[in-house]
């Protein structure tokens, strides 16, 4: 049984009347979980509030207010990677994440993500990733250290004033010449839910993507996502023909299997910069991180 070391927050919505039960809340909210499992846990006392301790299955819906629990797994896979710390002051962490690696807790992984190898290793509790990369995809992180200063540095991401750029590989022809595309889009989850498509309507999705150079039947892509959206260089990727090496989720989804950690996902986040909120000095920071070139 892998039982997380930190508590998991999840805040109960405005919601009209007639409020449902907390355990049908939470089996609506987590529907992965067996309605059964929230019943013991809460029976056992693990989900708290954030004024009286333990709930139990009588406590009521309160709108706004947040619940304590620990995220629990039968058993969690070891990920043999190590993470790197590249910087550290008293406002940010920024970290290089191996691949395979998740950032936060999530499905099966429990304390083997990121943020919880960081607080272990570095005793600071407090820590809150800024933005997120996917499991499979390796390179920098950046982390809030200060909550008195969290919001500045969350704002940058928020209106996009973080330069990001990744590196990623992918199939070529031999006769490909370097180019350069503007790719705009509309993302929305897929099905299964953890795929996303493209679809009609309004762009909420733009990267700038460049291919660099070709060599023995691949190309080395430079990528600069200038939006956000959950697997967005990966579908852009791929829809320009170019699916990155070892994507098991896109052009076409592969049949679920262990990882393989002798075939990780050749995409690479590479560099962070950005105009301090606080000193009003350029940060950047390199991953030292390769694909297989």
């Amino acid at each position: 049984m892998g039982i997380s070391k930190h508590h998991s927050v999840v805040t109960m919505p405005q919601t009209e009347h007639p409020y449902p039960s907390i355990l049908s809340f939470l089996s609506m909210r987590f529907p992965a979980i067996p309605r059964e499992t929230w019943e013991k846990r809460i029976s056992e006392g693990k989900v708290l509030d954030e004024k009286t301790g333990p709930i139990t299955l009588d406590s009521r819906y309160t709108p706004l207010n947040r619940l304590f629990y620990f995220r629990e797994v039968s058993s969690e896979p070891d990920i043999p990677f190590a993470e790197k710390i590249l910087h550290l002051d008293d406002e940010i962490l920024v970290a290089c994440k191996p691949h395979f690696l998740p950032v936060t807790p999530g499905g099966r992984y429990v304390n083997e993500c990121l943020l919880n190898r960081l607080r272990s290793s570095t005793g600071i509790e407090d820590l809150v990733p800024l933005h997120r990369i996917d499991r499979e995809t390796a390179g920098l992180v950046l982390f809030s250290v200060n909550k008195i200063s969290r919001g500045r540095y969350g704002t940058l991401f928020m209106n996009g004033h973080v330069e990001k750029t990744y590196q990623a590989l992918a199939a070529c022809l031999p006769t490909q010449e370097t180019a350069s595309w503007d790719v705009e889009n509309r993302i929305e989850r897929g099905k299964p839910w953890f795929r996303m498509r493209t679809a009609p309507g309004r762009v909420n999705a733009r990267s700038a993507i460049n291919l660099v150079e070709v060599k023995e039947g691949r190309g080395r892509f430079i990528l600069h996502p200038l939006t956000g959206k959950t697997h967005q260089l990966r579908l852009h990727m791929s829809g320009l023909g170019f699916g990155i090496l070892n994507d098991r989720y896109y052009p076409e989804l592969q049949d679920e299997c262990r990882d393989n950690f002798g075939t990780p996902l050749q995409l690479v986040a590479q560099k962070l910069r950005f105009k301090d909120p606080l000193s009003g000095r350029i940060r950047d920071f390199t991953s030292d991180r390769e694909l297989l070139w």
